[in-house]
């Protein structure tokens, strides 16, 4: 049961399965049902896994492009740590802005997930010393900071103005990634796509027991509980593979892409790396 959508879609395997043990009992010991033939039911089956198909690669191309979203920030922030150690000789300055920069990557992820605040995006902010409360989009209250800080610092001339646009430009970076995964956290697939869907996989798992009743007998509840399992079940893979920032088991795992960042920049901020995150019940959030 590990990792598998069986818990999601159980309800409705009950109610098919009961539903065509029902017919099949019906037709046997109380009153001859209608007997179709398979073939229209192998047509309609060919067009219903067409449409899945289509649907699951939409869905998984929001996935993989939320993976390589987050991906290109954890580079954007890997780089902006040695952008930093190069264009700004000042530690205290450099680490406070690193700070801001793993505030800015919780803040992120909570808004993504539209989660409260957890002890790793609450000490991020404590250690960052920044306060977002009234802040109408906190991961971009974060990200102005930082701009703030390196324009003032810029002022001041402590960062040269090469320096200043190279930096600049990586916050740029930084904010072109977290617009794309607002992007697809704010659009949904069409939801005339997943209506359409289950509508035609539960008129067709309550159909084609009257195909199965002659071939398969008193067996015919297995068949269209196996027939079910891939039509709900694929459906509901899309479903999760379609929201990929949620927390569900086919979710990106942003609390441990969270820490990898950590890691990697807590050599350039003077501090012991913390461990990297491992699954628990073999899942990594």
């Amino acid at each position: 049961m590990r990792g598998s959508v069986l818990p999601h879609i159980a309800a409705e395997l009950l109610v098919v399965t009961a539903f065509s043990a029902a017919l099949v009992t019906i037709d046997a010991l109380v009153l001859p049902l209608l007997h179709l033939s398979a073939t229209p039911f192998a047509t309609f089956g060919i067009a219903l896994s067409l449409f899945l198909g289509f649907r699951n690669n939409a869905a998984y191309d929001r996935w993989w492009e939320a993976r390589k979203l987050w991906g290109g920030l954890v580079a954007d922030l890997r780089s902006l740590a040695r952008e930093l150690d190069l264009f700004l000789p000042d530690a205290t300055a450099r680490h406070h802005q690193l700070g801001l920069a793993l505030a800015f990557l919780h803040l992120h992820r909570l808004n993504l997930r539209k989660s409260p605040a957890d002890p790793a995006a609450t000490a991020a902010l404590a250690d960052a010393a920044l306060d977002t409360a009234g802040a109408p989009h906190p991961p971009c209250a974060a990200l102005d900071r930082m701009n703030s800080d390196l324009a003032a610092l810029h002022r001041a001339g402590r960062i040269d103005g090469f320096g200043a646009r190279a930096l600049s430009a990586r916050l740029g970076s930084i904010a072109l990634n977290q617009a794309g995964c607002e992007r697809i956290a704010t659009t949904p697939l069409p939801y005339v796509y997943s209506l359409l869907i289950y509508r035609t996989i539960w008129l067709y798992c309550l159909l084609v027991p009257f195909a199965m009743i002659d071939a398969a007998g008193w067996v015919a509840p297995v068949f269209v509980a196996i027939v079910a399992y891939v039509f709900f079940g694929l459906a509901e893979v899309t479903e999760e593979l379609a929201h990929p920032f949620q927390t569900s088991t086919n979710g990106l795992p942003l609390d441990a892409i969270c820490r990898t960042v950590e890691i990697s920049l807590a050599p350039h901020m003077g501090r012991a790396a913390p461990p990297p995150l491992t699954p628990v019940d073999f899942r990594l959030d």
